[in-house]
Order: C-alpha cells, then sequence, then structure tokens
C-alpha cells in the first residue's frame, strides 16, 4: 500500500518560493484585515472566524515547511507573522478600550528585545532556537484576543480574555528568561577552555 512520505529535500534551505512561504505571507496580507474588524466589529462571529482563521493557518504553514523542508526565509517569516498577528490584534484591542496598554506593551518589548537578542547571536553564529514554552506564549496570545472577540466569551465571560492576556505576560517573561539562560550557555559552551591553573 502506498505512503505518504515527507520530501524533506523539495526545496533548498535557501528557497523563497515555497508553499509554506505562500501561507505565512497571505497571514501577513490578510493581519490587516482582522485588525481592521476588530477595530470595527469588536464581537462578531465573522471577526472570530477570520482571527481563528489566520491564527490556526500558524499550524498550516509549519506542517508544509516539514513535509517539504524548512528554509531560511521560511525561519524568519513564520515567528514575523505570528509577532505582526498577535501583536496587531492586541494593539487594536487596546485602540478600543478592550485591553490595557500595560500587559500589552509587556509583551511588545520582550518580543523586540528577544528578536534582537537572537539576531545578534546569530550573526555571531550561534544559534538559540525557539523554546516549547516561547510557542505556548504565542498560542495563548491568540487565545486571549480570540476570546476578547468571540461573542460567547465577550459577553458572558469577559474577563476570560483579560486572564488569557496576563497568562500570556507571564509565559513571555519565563520564555524570555530562558532565552537568556540558553544564551549564556551556547555562549559559554562556544568560549575555548582557558590554561589549566597548576
Amino acid at each position: 500500500m502506498a505512503t505518504t512520505e515527507p520530501l524533506p529535500n523539495a526545496f533548498g534551505p535557501s528557497a523563497l518560493v515555497t508553499p509554506a512561504n505562500a501561507i505565512t505571507i497571505l497571514r501577513l496580507l490578510l493581519a490587516p484585515v482582522a485588525f481592521g474588524l476588530i477595530v470595527d466589529r469588536p464581537v462578531s462571529w465573522v471577526t472570530w472566524a477570520v482571527w481563528a482563521i489566520l491564527a490556526c493557518s500558524d499550524g498550516l504553514d509549519g506542517y508544509l515547511a516539514r513535509k517539504h523542508g524548512t528554509t531560511r526565509s521560511g525561519a524568519f517569516l513564520d515567528p514575523l507573522a505570528d509577532k505582526v498577528l498577535v501583536l496587531g490584534g492586541m494593539v487594536a484591542l487596546v485602540s478600543i478600550g478592550r485591553f490595557s496598554w500595560f500587559p500589552v506593551a509587556l509583551i511588545a518589548v520582550r518580543e523586540i528585545a528577544i528578536s534582537l537578542y537572537r539576531s545578534y547571536w546569530g550573526r555571531r553564529g550561534i544559534a538559540i532556537p525557539a523554546s516549547p514554552l516561547a510557542k505556548a506564549k504565542t498560542f495563548a496570545q491568540s487565545l486571549a484576543v480570540g476570546f476578547a472577540v468571540w461573542p460567547p466569551t465577550a459577553e458572558n465571560i469577559d474577563w476570560s480574555a483579560d486572564v488569557m492576556l496576563w497568562i500570556s505576560v507571564a509565559l513571555a517573561l519565563i520564555s524570555a528568561a530562558q532565552y537568556l539562560a540558553a544564551g549564556q550557555r551556547a555562549v559559554t559552551g562556544a568560549r575555548p577552555a582557558g590554561p589549566l591553573m597548576p
């Protein structure tokens, strides 16, 4: 019986035009539509449906990347799309007074700082991969926005979005500490051993 095998070499690591990148770029292009809906119709099934599709499509581009082979462009574009989507959704909710600016500012500062930190060491040949907790953080952020615009939670248990927002803040800060620790371990491991003391 024929089976579907992964195609890890379907695209080279430098490829730009791939199915996974197409999904990621589509997410980036449609993100402003979601932000406009959040501002114009903050609690509606249409807004929630658009948000859910964009958030869940992250799993689709990840699946395609694993099936056809990861690329350097995908490694850059995929987390960029995640950050644009969740931060843009949160800022849209701040703009209409649904979310407080403080937790969103904490998340934004964390994202910028860790992105710069990873880029700094990446240019020096030290890779700091994404941690499972960081991926959970992104999921929690998507849920926070989703709960804020989904009619059943927004109208009946409106505190659920705020609780999820603060959970995502906690995950963001803890995962940031993990990145800093991982970077320190990588730097320490990359240093040559010093001379032995007598």
